[in-house]
């Protein structure tokens, strides 16, 4: 496996491409939405969707044009939209190391803005003249807005298992990278096997990603992953470490984990550090970060189905990358 640096330094002319059309396609003529836009779009994003999209059609042989970055954008407004709606419901206060939009803006204009991204990622949907990609682009964002709901209702969902966790999960994270995925091989007119192959790919990264994501919530640090540590845990989302420490507590041990993650008055950095000792205590960490390298796994067999390309290789980097990432 490549540095993050090396691996950085691979992808430069593509996140370069990526940026330029990023900027180019998504203005309004309304001011503010460029505005609020911007505020969300170029705050540091890694740009992982609109990525995933350009290497998998090069890795089905599509040579990569304007039109494939264009089509590649629409991933990162789609993912765009998603946060600002997701910061709206959670009360979050800070995005990637900023204030989140709805504490700058109010939440009735931030979530319009959200609004506005979807739809204008639908439109480059339509432009490209494809129903296949039009398909694929209406169930995930379907997909998505599901899973949004369901994330709703499961909080403090004590009960939650695993099975229903990966179903939320597949809908919030998983989707739409599958749909990156898939829509390259769709844009470079993939045989038969290429475009299931390149959607199990995303999918399995998706689960990876966010497996990893709810681990660092408990475990990441602040100034790293651009958010407070712990803001999962207070909202009462219910997550992999949480559940997996719930399914091996002894019953003493398992009411203190229910009292912890429902005292939303008494939610102190204290109660939160009880709380990652007794998952500790139960290994639940470490069996997060085997579950998530499963999926890394299965994630790069599927890659082994193409032939070894520069495109393949950087596919396998970035979901080995994963794996370590910190924010």
């Amino acid at each position: 496996m490549r540095t993050k640096q090396e691996i950085i330094a691979a992808i430069a002319p593509d996140l370069e491409k990526i940026e330029e059309t990023l900027s180019q396609n998504f203005a309004s003529y309304v001011p503010f939405i460029n505005e609020v836009s911007r505020h969300i779009l170029f705050a540091g994003g890694k740009r992982l969707r609109p990525l995933l999209m350009v290497l998998s059609a090069r890795l089905c042989g599509e040579p990569t044009s304007a039109k494939t970055y264009r089509l590649s954008v629409l991933f990162e407004y789609l993912h765009a939209a998603t946060l600002l709606h997701d910061d709206v419901v959670d009360g979050a206060k800070f995005r990637r190391g900023r204030k989140a939009a709805h504490h700058l803006w109010g939440n009735q204009a931030v979530i319009l803005v959200g609004d506005f991204l979807y739809s204008r990622a639908i439109r480059i949907a339509v432009e490209e003249g494809n129903m296949d990609v039009l398909d694929v682009i209406s169930q995930t964002t379907t997909l998505m807005s599901e899973g949004e709901v369901l994330q709703l209702i499961n909080l403090d969902n004590v009960e939650l298992t695993e099975e229903k966790y990966f179903d939320v999960i597949f809908r919030k994270t998983a989707a739409l990278m599958a749909a990156a995925c898939e829509v390259g091989a769709i844009h470079a007119r993939g045989n038969s096997w290429e475009r299931p192959a390149l959607k199990a790919f995303g999918t399995y990264l998706g689960y990876a990603f966010q497996i990893t994501d709810d681990l660092l919530d408990y475990l990441g640090v602040k100034d790293e992953t651009g958010k407070d540590i712990g803001t999962d845990f207070k909202e009462g989302k219910v997550t992999l470490p949480y559940i997996i420490a719930m399914e091996r507590a002894e019953p003493t041990d398992r009411e203190e984990l229910i009292a912890l993650i429902k005292e939303k008055e008494a939610a102190t950095p204290e109660n939160f550090k009880r709380a990652c000792e007794l998952m500790e205590k139960y290994n639940a960490f470490s069996a997060t970060r085997e579950r998530a390298k499963e999926y890394v796994e299965k994630a790069c067999q599927e890659l082994a189905k193409f032939e070894p390309s520069p495109a393949r290789d950087l596919l396998i980097d970035i979901a080995q990358y994963v794996l370590t990432r910190k924010h």
